[in-house]
């Protein structure tokens, strides 16, 4: 209460925390209406109002997220880079992949880090500064568009998986930024965005042209490491039945395997 304004000079409280009614006011909303709100009276509350709530109760990102679900059904609209400091566990186990690319992906599709497998393979170290953005590489990159094998099918199929992603971050500037800027230089992403497709997959398969290696297929796995802040791991292994497994690990060991590490642009 102290910390909120509340209580500073007075006597005793009975209760810790703040009151009912210090709560709807520092909420900018009446008792009646925060009353009927803690009852789950069917009222129509709107996202401001639930940004007061959490700012008031100091609600972290998780508590936030749920306080979103309870009221809305859904949760709250992300920024679109929501950056954060990647675990260092999480760093020290894609790197203990030597043989598996792994990067990680914010909520706007932002390489964050990766190992050294997926520099080999992807190239996200020689990306423009501004540019090391899965979406961005993937349409915009010759390369990108060249190490796909199925490129006129694989793009518009990783195109809806971030639709799922935009519509998270419902109209974050940077993420809005990004999608508008896409469709004056790539045709093809404008009239595929423009479908609305939505597709949620986190596995299957892709076949990448590696050079002098040739087309390798590789199953493909997306891991939420931190559902908060929408980071989410990428692996890629060769397919069990992949006849170049082993030719991949000695392309892969045929230069120094450094391990790569992502930083904010």
């Amino acid at each position: 209460p102290r910390a909120a304004g509340q209580g500073g000079a007075g006597g005793r409280r009975r209760t810790p925390g703040l009151r009912r009614e210090e709560v709807a006011a520092l909420a900018g909303v009446g008792l009646a209406w925060y009353t009927w709100f803690e009852q789950g009276r069917n009222i129509s509350v709107s996202a401001t109002f639930l940004e007061n709530l959490a700012r008031v109760l100091r609600l972290d990102a998780a508590e936030r997220r749920h306080l979103y679900l309870l009221a809305h059904q859904r949760p709250p609209a992300e920024p679109g880079r929501t950056w954060c400091t990647v675990p260092p566990q999480v760093r020290r186990l894609m790197d203990d992949l030597p043989a598996r690319p792994a990067y990680i992906l914010n909520l706007r599709w932002d390489v964050v880090v990766w190992n050294a497998a997926a520099e080999r393979v992807f190239g996200f170290g020689a990306q423009p500064t501004g540019r090391r953005n899965l979406l961005w590489m993937l349409f915009v990159d010759p390369a990108m568009r060249e190490l796909f094998v199925d490129w006129p099918a694989q793009a518009p199929a990783m195109l809806s998986t971030f639709r799922r992603d935009f519509a998270s971050a419902s109209g974050a500037p940077d993420i809005t930024e990004l999608v508008d800027e896409l469709e004056r230089v790539a045709p093809e992403f404008k009239a595929w965005w423009r479908e609305h497709d939505v597709h949620g997959a986190c596995m299957g398969v892709r076949s990448l042209r590696l050079p002098t290696l040739g087309e390798v297929a590789f199953e493909h796995a997306t891991l939420s490491v931190d559902e908060s802040r929408h980071l989410r791991l990428v692996v890629y292994a060769p397919a069990p039945e992949e006849p170049q497994a082993m030719a991949f690990a000695r392309w892969l060991a045929r230069k120094p395997r450094t391990a790569v590490r992502g930083s904010r642009d």
